[in-house]
């Protein structure tokens, strides 16, 4: 009849030899795993591994008890043996029952193994060439590193996608909020306006909490149906009310400086001892072609302002000095914006970015807001660019850029 020693806490005895643990070490990674690596890796994915921040902190002071920093490498020993005094000095003065429980915690994961001695003890002892030691067994840590860090990779995509729909969220607020302005403006006998402002109001309110990701998409559902209607009231009333509003800019549709394209050759172009050469700006950039208008044709279509074109016809002005004809639709003020920008000192590859981070109407919208505060823009080519960054990532809104404008000229 087999015996099996047990621990006085009624545990097994797994006693860790050492010089013989190659059989246990074969399925560790060769090279090891760097600790801190390993914590910080599992601290990005504790929730999915049942894990709390305590329990961590307990399991940190663990491994500062391993005197290498690579668990695993050049048979490296994975057993430490501190008692329960010096791990909870090591906690700064944490309880000895809570270190406890959250020790279990870390066994009953999977993340550390206990080896127990006949005494209960924790103690390493050679015999000759043998070492035997009992305490906290740190293996998992390695054989579970590929592990933890797909768990952490993955946590730290949705945290990603999470932050990117809140911003999207927030900015269709924002603008839904300056189109209920702007349309009790424009048309005061509709009442659905207050609706959007109410609801506005009460998106920003339920934004200051910590919402989950199927609230957030409830949300963008709600503003996004919101928004569809106000373009279309406000597109219908721009309709009407076109020719009108020709007659009365009229003195804005002429060309004041028709060679205005002289100016981009000195902001595109180098000279060297009288040579004119293309900029590796210029000449690398992917959509730049012999024709620039037709570059439009790569864009995604899909990528629409969430503000109407009449909101921006009338909050912008400048850009009418330099439009032969009438801006009745949005390829009308793509057109006009491929005039403005050389003589802004835009480069085409700057340009060519917006245009594909935000699309040709909203990357125009730009242009032209831009204009009307140009004296106030150092770099305009900087700047673009970095709305354009914000744009990729869905962080940019033409929106509040056109309501600050009607602002300032209402002030």
């Amino acid at each position: 009849m087999d015996y099996t020693p047990v621990s006085p806490f009624r545990r097994t005895i797994d006693a860790a030899i050492l010089k013989h643990q190659a059989a246990t070490q074969e399925d560790l990674p060769p090279a090891g795993a760097n600790k801190w690596e390993v914590l910080r890796e599992l601290a990005a994915a504790r929730v999915a591994f049942g894990l709390s921040d305590r329990d961590l902190t307990v399991l940190q002071a663990l491994v500062s008890f391993h005197q290498a920093t690579i668990l695993g490498g050049n048979d490296s020993e994975l057993i430490v043996h501190p008692s329960n005094k010096a791990i909870c000095e090591r906690l700064n003065g944490m309880p000895c029952s809570t270190m406890r429980r959250h020790l279990s915690n870390l066994v009953q994961t999977g993340f550390v193994v206990r080896r127990d001695s006949p005494n209960g003890k924790r103690y390493a002892r050679r015999y000759g060439d043998d070492k035997v030691a009992f305490g906290f067994d740190l293996s998992p840590l390695v054989r579970r590193f590929q592990e933890v860090c797909e768990a952490a990779e993955t946590v730290r995509a949705a945290e990603e996608r999470y932050k990117r729909l809140r911003a999207t969220v927030s900015l269709m607020r924002r603008d839904l909020a300056g189109l209920a302005e702007y349309g009790r403006s424009l048309r005061p006998d509709q009442g659905v306006w207050d609706q959007f402002s109410d609801l506005a109001a009460l998106m920003a309110r339920d934004l200051r909490r910590k919402l989950e990701m199927e609230d957030l998409r409830r949300i963008e559902d709600a503003l996004g149906s919101a928004l569809d209607h106000a373009r279309s009231l406000l597109d219908g009333c721009e309709t009407e009310n076109m020719s009108t509003n020709d007659a009365v800019s009229e003195q804005h549709y002429q060309n004041s400086n028709k060679d205005s394209y002289d100016l981009e050759p000195r902001l595109e172009k180098a000279r060297d001892g009288g040579a004119v050469r293309e900029t590796p700006e210029v000449a690398n950039s992917p959509l730049c072609s012999e024709d620039e208008g037709n570059s439009t044709a790569t864009i995604d279509d899909q990528l629409m302002p969430n503000i109407p074109l009449g909101l921006v016809l009338a909050s912008c002005q400048e850009f009418k000095a330099y439009s032969e004809q009438p801006v009745r639709h949005w390829h009308d003020l793509v057109r006009v914006a491929d005039v403005v920008r050389p003589m802004m000192g835009i480069s085409p590859s700057a340009w060519d970015e917006a245009k594909r981070y935000m699309g040709p109407e909203e990357a125009s919208v730009v242009i032209v807001a831009m204009l009307e505060r140009f004296a106030e823009i150092r770099s305009p080519g900087g700047y673009l660019r970095t709305l354009s960054s914000k744009a990729a990532i869905g962080e940019f809104s033409c929106g509040p850029m056109i309501m600050a404008l009607m602002r300032r000229d209402a002030a």
